[in-house]
């Protein structure tokens, strides 16, 4: 009896199957292989800070997009819709890398941001946007995205006021009843539903 060979990976494989039956190659990523309803459902599921945080479900990164989308329009309330949506997919590259923490992106150097940029730019494209945004709105995306980690961190991740504000900047100030809502952990389904809802709003 010839003895069973050892499986052997594809070493060769660089594609993700989706749920909406796309392929999508996460080296040379087609804005055609893209959809919204992958991106949605995939970052309802992924979680923000490691999981290291309070409640009852997990902050995931769908819930994170849109506050740092909200953010974004409490500190440029005129700032164009199109880059409204451009914070909200900030991250969404996550939905096939996942999201993992600063301190490890730092570890793993220039690959990861390789292909964490190819996705992005597939991602603006499919939904028309420009493929690099203008630096003046990238640093304003970075800016609201600092703000609610800022927020996360004090609300849902143990962090000190001080270590906050040292690490991530200040406080954006949403109204309190706007911060009890957004850092509530949801369910996957309602942070799924609720990101949908909002692409639809910006994309109009």
């Amino acid at each position: 009896m010839t003895a069973k060979k050892p499986f052997a990976p594809d070493m060769t494989r660089a594609w993700q199957r989706m749920l909406s039956g796309r392929r999508l190659d996460l080296l040379d990523p087609s804005p055609l292989d893209i959809e919204i309803s992958d991106i949605a459902h995939g970052l309802a599921r992924v979680a923000r800070w490691n999981g290291q945080t309070s409640g009852a479900h997990i902050f995931s990164v769908a819930q994170h997009t849109l506050l740092v989308e909200l953010v974004l329009r409490e500190q440029m309330p005129r700032v164009d819709v199109r880059f409204r949506l451009a914070a909200l997919l900030h991250d969404a590259p996550e939905y096939v890398i996942g999201d993992m923490i600063s301190p490890f992106k730092a570890v793993l150097g220039g690959d990861y941001k390789v292909v964490e940029k190819r996705l992005l730019a597939a991602i603006h494209i499919r939904f028309g946007l420009p493929r690099v945004l203008a630096d003046d709105i990238t640093q304003a995306i970075k800016a609201a995205d600092r703000g609610a980690a800022y927020l996360e961190a004090t609300h849902l991740a143990g962090f000190s006021v001080a270590e906050a504000k040292r690490l991530f900047g200040r406080d954006p100030g949403l109204p309190e009843a706007t911060e009890r809502d957004y850092l509530t952990p949801w369910t996957a389904a309602r942070a799924e539903k609720q990101f949908l809802a909002r692409f639809g709003l910006l994309l109009g």
